[in-house]
């Protein structure tokens, strides 16, 4: 069986946004950056917390590690197959290198264990350290080509550099080349120094600007444009890519020193990217559909996090669009995006 195939239904709904956390870390085996390095600390029944430099990052529950409580959970929301990747923050690209390769080499081979037990329900996409391209691509390797992982997870931006940057063009170029999904995760957002409000309002108020800056970087710095087969995807709707897709479309309609970064245009770009539906609305989904397409949005929740999503599928059945649109938001983009066979 290839990397991608499944024995089960594939009409059902896929969940494109979905993350994982292991149960456990392994010790810290470098030197000197201890303090960064992921580890789980005890809490309350079924939960534990993720400690990162010596602080409780999060608390999560059984539902990021335990199998029987994911399926669960899917059976109870219309969830046929959950696409998982690891929770953002575990990509780590602040650590030294040769951490962050060992923290992503343990991350995927969890991962893609936990994928084999049940590749019916689950698909993994895995993660790579992008503070050493060349490790991120070696490990992209390992991932898909050893661990048979659908592609990777990667943040929108790496220490402050915006994915479409020139310095990762060999990753990109990479990931085109074996056919490899890339799904982009909000990270670390720019403005978190504006923002008024409790901590949380970093996931409601931030992300979406975060989103669509790494989504905009992939046009204006032409890496789409260079590698026009990449299969990306972007979380929480593309953020706020679609409020700025008319003045980027101006700004290429009337400034020479733009067409030249894009040579086509950004409407049309935006068409070979895709999109999870997490707006929580339905005329946000719809607002989706026109702006980048049927074709090109994908049901995804967030799960198993406070913010998700919790009716995907009810919410799916709610939209006033043809069967062949539901059809395609419930499976069918995210079957060609992930190349399931």
């Amino acid at each position: 069986m290839s990397r991608l195939q499944s024995t089960g239904c594939r009409c059902g709904l896929i969940d494109v946004h979905t993350h994982f956390v292991p149960s456990e870390f392994p010790a810290y085996a470098g030197v000197g950056g201890a303090s960064l390095w992921p580890s789980m600390a005890p809490a309350h029944a079924c939960h534990r917390h993720v400690m990162i430099d010596s602080k409780v990052y999060r608390t999560v529950s059984d539902q990021c590690w335990d199998p029987q409580v994911r399926r669960a959970d899917m059976q109870r929301t219309g969830v046929t197959r959950q696409v998982l990747s690891p929770m953002p923050e575990l990509l780590s690209y602040w650590l030294e290198p040769s951490d962050g390769a060992s923290l992503c080499r343990f991350l995927n081979e969890t991962l893609s264990a936990f994928v084999a037990a049940d590749p019916d329900s689950f698909i993994g996409l895995g993660a790579v350290p992008l503070q050493d391209v060349d490790a991120a691509i070696r490990e992209l390797d390992h991932a898909v080509h050893t661990l048979g992982l659908a592609g990777v997870e990667i943040g929108t931006n790496v220490n402050g550099t915006a994915i479409g940057d020139r310095r990762f063009e060999p990753f990109f170029a990479a990931a085109q080349s074996w056919g490899a999904a890339i799904f982009v995760h909000a990270l670390r957002p720019a403005g978190m120094d504006r923002l008024v409000g409790p901590p949380l309002l970093e996931q409601v108020v931030a992300f979406p600007g975060e989103v669509g800056l790494a989504a905009a970087s992939m046009l204006t710095g032409g890496m789409l444009a260079r590698h026009p087969a990449l299969r990306i995807a972007f979380s929480h709707g593309g953020g706020t890519l679609r409020a700025i897709l008319p003045r980027l479309q101006h700004a290429w309609n009337a400034f020479e020193p733009i067409r030249k970064l894009m040579p086509d245009s950004p409407g049309e770009l935006v068409r070979r990217m895709y999109y999870d539906d997490l707006v929580y609305d339905g005329d946000g989904i719809g607002e989706l559909l026109r702006v980048f397409g049927p074709s090109q949005v994908m049901a995804g929740t967030d799960y198993p996090f406070a913010i998700m999503d919790p009716e995907p599928a009810a919410r799916l059945g709610a939209l006033a669009v043809d069967e062949s649109t539901r059809y395609a938001l419930r499976s069918g983009n995210a079957q060609r995006w992930l190349d399931l066979k």
